[in-house]
């Protein structure tokens, strides 16, 4: 039996050790922070995810899976951790290999000749070559001696089990046997999918490609809820009569775009092909802007000085992960201009970003004005509640 060990414990490494196990492997998952380790090993998840918990408990009692805060020998390493963007000096936004740099040279600790390192993270492009080079370097193993691919992670919150199972994986390599070889490997955990193997740029690029064009479509649907405001005409209306049409599907507006993909991995094309990107910049500065976009928007209807409810801080609806959530983003700007924010996120049971957590029915009976920005389930079924007072719907949950 194999062993595989998940480097990061996190929204994509403790799913992945988790479906790992129950495919049959032995799984050790690495996590730098001991106290993710030890509520782990302890048979608790620290995530918001449906099924993981009960699934966690179906892979602990196999006895095949553990976690560690120490790196171990292993015959396959998969790397987990996240890639988010940082500002330079110059004012431009890039990838923050740092975590990745880390996770490699814990891998070069420990991997053996004949070892696999699977970079899943999403990153740009000649990332798994910097792998393979801090893995060489670190355990002074040839390159040749080892193998290293790229298998960009496919899932969302709310489905990552279900995805990990049955979504098409990509697996990408400099050299065809290792490629062949992580499709072996990663084959008795997608039941569903189908596994396609390329060469490490090809799939390096496709996650990015992926994750951009869905952000370009909706800086799309974003700028037209503005145009849609100037008309005075509701955008969701439009949206629904545009896709009518058999080769049309506009995407939905909000408050923006979140998360640790869609809002992140564009700038890692843009960062490498600076000149020849504008369109993907672009997308990116409309997404950004919406926030402040609707803070003035509600300065139409509403004073600073105003309690305003801001309706949803995770950064999609129905999970508790605020990376990168413009919701988040949006309230920071009302309390910078003066208004009182009423933070309502129910995914999350503690002060969200600075921000008091308010329940639903608190934030409605001391707001003068709400901003719904997720289409969180309870709002759903609490919508004669929220048009109790006046407010501002981002994601046509009213309509």
């Amino acid at each position: 039996m194999k062993k595989i060990e998940i480097m990061g414990c996190g929204y994509i490494g403790l799913p992945t050790a988790i479906t790992f196990t129950l495919a049959g492997y032995e799984v050790c998952g690495f996590d730098i922070q001991e106290s993710v380790v030890k509520t782990l090993n302890a048979g608790k998840i620290h995530i918001v995810e449906p099924g993981l918990q009960e699934a966690m408990d179906q892979a602990m009692a196999t006895g095949r899976l553990h976690f560690t805060a120490k790196p171990e020998p292993a015959d396959v390493f998969i790397i987990a951790v996240q890639t988010p963007h940082r500002d330079t000096p110059e004012g431009k936004r890039v990838s923050d290999m740092k975590y990745v740099e880390s996770a490699a040279r814990s891998v070069g600790q420990v991997i053996r000749p004949g070892g696999l390192c699977v970079l899943e993270s999403t990153s740009p492009p000649y990332s798994t070559r910097l792998v393979e080079s801090i893995v060489s370097e670190v355990s002074g193993i040839p390159a040749e001696d080892f193998m290293t691919a790229h298998c960009p992670e496919r899932i969302i919150p709310g489905r990552m089990l279900i995805e990990l199972r049955e979504n098409d994986r990509i697996i990408g390599s400099n050299r065809p046997e290792s490629a062949e070889y992580a499709k072996e490997i990663y084959t008795p955990v997608v039941t569903k999918g189908t596994i396609r193997t390329t060469d490490d740029l090809t799939a390096e690029m496709c996650k990015l490609t992926e994750n951009t064009f869905r952000d370009i479509n909706i800086a799309y649907a974003n700028e037209l809820s503005k145009v849609c405001d100037r008309l005075g005409i509701d955008v969701f209306n439009l949206i629904q009569l545009a896709n009518c049409h058999p080769r049309v599907n506009v995407h939905t507006p909000g408050i923006g775009v979140g998360g640790h993909c869609i809002a992140v991995d564009p700038w890692f094309i843009h960062e490498k092909f600076e000149d020849i990107t504008p369109l993907i910049y672009e997308a990116r500065i409309i997404n950004d802007g919406k926030p402040a976009w609707v803070a003035d928007r509600i300065a139409r209807d509403v004073a600073p000085g105003a309690k305003v409810a801001v309706l949803g801080m995770s950064f999609k609806a129905n999970i508790d992960d605020i990376r990168e959530s413009p919701s988040v983003e949006f309230a920071k700007i009302l309390r910078q201009r003066g208004y009182e924010v009423l933070a309502c996120e129910p995914y999350i049971q503690h002060e969200v970003a600075g921000f008091a957590n308010h329940s639903l029915e608190d934030a409605m009976a001391q707001c003068d004005y709400a901003v719904i920005t997720l289409a969180h389930n309870e709002f759903k079924e609490k919508k004669e509640l929220i048009a109790s007072k006046p407010y501002y719907d981002c994601v046509g949950l009213m309509r």
